[in-house]
């Protein structure tokens, strides 16, 4: 059945509550408490099978008693009787049931959690939860929670998957000054989750800011386009719990075992836009921030200090958070030399000194304002002997409303004793953006950057890449007719050369005579490897031999190699040895793709060789990518310098390995029968001159399906 639009969700016309209760002290009291309370615009009805009435509301005995469609049925019973109770607003043609109750999936119930869901989605409905504690959306006024009652209007949406931390959060706001235009509870995430509600948030208009609190991620491909159109309409913030390593699922690969939860879910936030913040505390400052500021028109930012310390702590917190500060000193020295001292700094940071009174400010900042050089401001102060706190409050408040008006961000930083402290809190809660600590002034306008450059940069273009398919299911034909769960070396290199993946050349040899003569027809030096389905990592066990100049090193090294496999893995079937070209030394790049458990193919390049899984110089991306994606993917790596050539050496192949990424990248979303791709390594040579991948690995879906 068709299922309901997701506006109905936040602005329903009916609500139910389905487990009203009489009793103050329970959560469905407390439910129809906040909805009355809060102004709702729509009809409520209590559901309880007592019957009577609930602060003036009277009480339907079932669902089947009210007279009209429900859009919202919140659901308040105790977890035995929720099926049942989902049956009945399927019959009565409820759009969207909210579970109040716990006791599924969170505590282990999941096959009734799927029961309830499937029911519902059978019967055209959607569910939120189950354990959750409601929904609040500022249109209808609608609090159908049983969180705190009064909750401040504005312009914030905070989707949390923690009720109690969801809670915390609204409380949290209303002290920040924070007004938030919804808060929803998505609990168990049995059906609507963060993708669903982001449908509605992003094109509401009283919603300025997204922020998101996100333990784990259900359908990370349609999350991740979602983020991507989202973040160019609005600022998200995400704050991400269960970021430790034993989160992640790692498959026998490089790739896996470097795709940490935390590192691939960063590196995917990154590339859709999304700011991630460290902390709660983090994440209001730049939600409470975005929310009124207004967008830069540039990258220049000028630092206004009456201390040389603070502009030095801020100097280096904006090369933390990516904030770009203006150096043309001339145009500063023009700008800023009448209201600065001699001994004071038209440098950036601007050093107006410790005598500098508000007047000062005020001239400095006036300045700054008008300037169509400067585009953002961070506006510090230092408690002296001359700080006036009765004059700076005023000149702070006129400031920021003029930078408003003016269209141009500003921050303020204030820090100092008790009146300093009652000062930045009074300015705080009229909406003013000043904090006692300067680098959070920074990393809010660091989130604003962020935010305004995902904006300004143009949709990345992703360049189509098609494969003969009836070629690649002839690759896949041995390992599926023997049940194997890798393609062995040949095949591997086979699916390389139809992806057009540059490979050595090479050949198979089941003899001792084959090997000899497969060495002098692909020329020496040549490298012999041992081609085994039970032997996955050859050279660990002595199964790779290098740098063959003659026949003679070939015989010896065939024998070294099937001792050794026979010595270390006496029980591995071997289907032969591999003869291939040696290639010549470069730069050693891995290439990665594979299918992560939240978000589906993913893609990762590093510095490769032998030391990848130490050195951990890896970085990760959602596929498809396009080619600038891919580029911006190395220039993350903190080995990319090796690449632009280092102590008098040239130029890597950079567009090669560009090349190769999205090579491979295509072919993992092209064979969904491959759960993982590994090139390691792709050998780097100058630039112009290509590369070779020189070893691959390609690991299956068990029970996988056709390319």
């Amino acid at each position: 059945m068709s299922t309901p639009d997701i506006q109905f969700l936040f602005e329903p016309r009916t609500v139910a509550v389905i487990g009203a209760s009489h009793d103050p002290n329970k959560i469905g009291y407390k439910i129809v408490q906040n909805i009355v309370a809060n102004g709702y615009t729509g009809k409520v009805y209590p559901v309880n099978p007592k019957g009577g009435e609930i602060l003036g509301l009277a009480v339907a005995p079932t669902i089947r008693d009210i007279p009209e469609e429900i859009d919202v049925a919140l659901i308040v019973v105790p977890a035995k009787a929720v099926f049942e109770t989902v049956q009945q607003c399927a019959a009565h043609r409820v759009k969207f049931v909210l579970i109040i109750s716990s006791g599924f999936s969170e505590i282990g119930n999941l096959e009734e959690e799927r029961k309830i869901v499937a029911y519902a989605r059978e019967h055209g409905m959607r569910v939120l939860g189950p354990n959750i504690f409601g929904l609040y959306s500022v249109t209808p006024s609608l609090n159908a929670t049983f969180g705190p009652r009064e909750i401040p209007k504005g312009n914030v949406a905070i989707v949390t998957q923690s009720g109690a931390l969801g809670v915390a959060m609204i409380g949290k706001a209303a002290a920040e000054k924070m007004g938030l235009s919804a808060i929803v509870s998505v609990g168990n995430k049995s059906d609507i989750d963060e993708t669903d509600l982001l449908e509605y948030l992003v094109p509401h208009p009283q919603t300025r800011v997204i922020l998101i609190y996100i333990e784990g991620v259900k359908d990370g491909e349609r999350l991740v386009r979602t983020l991507k159109r989202a973040s160019r309409e609005k600022p998200i913030v995400v704050i991400k719990a269960g970021r430790s390593k034993r989160g992640a699922v790692a498959a026998a690969s490089h790739t896996g075992a470097l795709a940490g939860a935390a590192e691939v879910f960063d590196a995917i936030m990154r590339q859709c836009g999304v700011l991630c913040a460290e902390s709660i505390q983090e994440a209001f400052n730049w939600s409470k921030f975005l929310a009124t500021s207004v967008l830069p028109r540039g990258e220049e930012t000028v630092i206004i200090t009456n201390g040389g310390g603070i502009g030095v702590i801020a100097t280096d917190a904006c090369e933390r958070y990516s904030v770009t500060l203006y150096d043309d000193l001339q145009i500063l020295e023009k700008i800023f030399a009448p209201m600065t001292p001699e001994f004071g700094s038209t440098k950036n940071p601007i050093d107006l000194t410790g005598q500098a009174t508000a007047d000062h400010y005020d001239r400095a900042l006036e300045a700054a304002r008008h300037s169509e050089s400067i585009h953002s401001v961070l506006a510090l102060s230092c408690e002296t002997a001359l700080f006036d706190a009765a004059s700076f409050a005023p000149m702070i408040e006129r400031n920021f409303r003029a930078f408003q008006q003016a269209q141009k961000p500003i921050v303020f930083s204030a820090l100092g004793g008790e009146k300093v402290e009652q000062l930045t809190q009074k300015l705080r809660h009229q909406g003013i953006p000043i904090f006692p600590d300067v680098t959070e002034a920074v990393s809010c306008l660091g989130a604003l950057y962020q935010h305004y450059r995902y904006r300004s940069r143009p949709e990345p273009a992703i360049e189509p890449i098609s494969f003969e398919e009836r070629s690649l299911m002839k690759v896949f034909e041995s390992a599926r007719q023997q049940g194997r769960s890798f393609l062995l070396a040949q095949e591997a290199q086979q699916l390389l050369r139809l992806a057009g993946i540059p490979v050595p050349k090479s050949a198979i040899a089941r003899t001792l005579d084959d090997t000899v003569r497969y060495a002098q027809e692909i020329g020496y030096p040549v490298v012999l490897k041992v081609v085994s389905r039970d032997i996955l990592h050859k050279s660990d066990i002595g199964g790779v031999a290098l740098d063959l100049d003659n026949a003679q090193e070939v015989m010896d090294a065939y024998g070294a190699i099937l001792h050794n496999c026979r010595t270390h893995k006496p029980e591995a079937l071997i289907d032969g040895i591999e003869v291939s070209q040696q290639v010549p030394p470069g730069v050693q790049i891995i290439i990665g793709a594979r299918r992560d458990p939240s978000f589906g193919p993913i893609l990762m390049v590093g510095l490769g060789g032998i030391y990848v899984e130490v050195m951990k110089d890896v970085s990760f991306r959602a596929l498809p990518i396009s080619r600038q994606e891919a580029f911006d993917m190395l220039k993350e790596l903190k080995s990319y310098p090796v690449l632009l050539g280092v102590r008098g050496e040239e130029k890597r192949d950079i567009e090669t390995i560009v090349d190769v990424m999205v090579r491979v990248g295509a072919l993992l979303q092209a064979c969904k029968n491959v759960a993982d791709i590994e090139i390691n390594p792709l050998i780097v040579y100058e630039h112009g001159q290509g590369g070779m991948a020189v070893d691959a690995r390609v690991l299956l879906v068990q029970g996988g399906q056709e390319p």
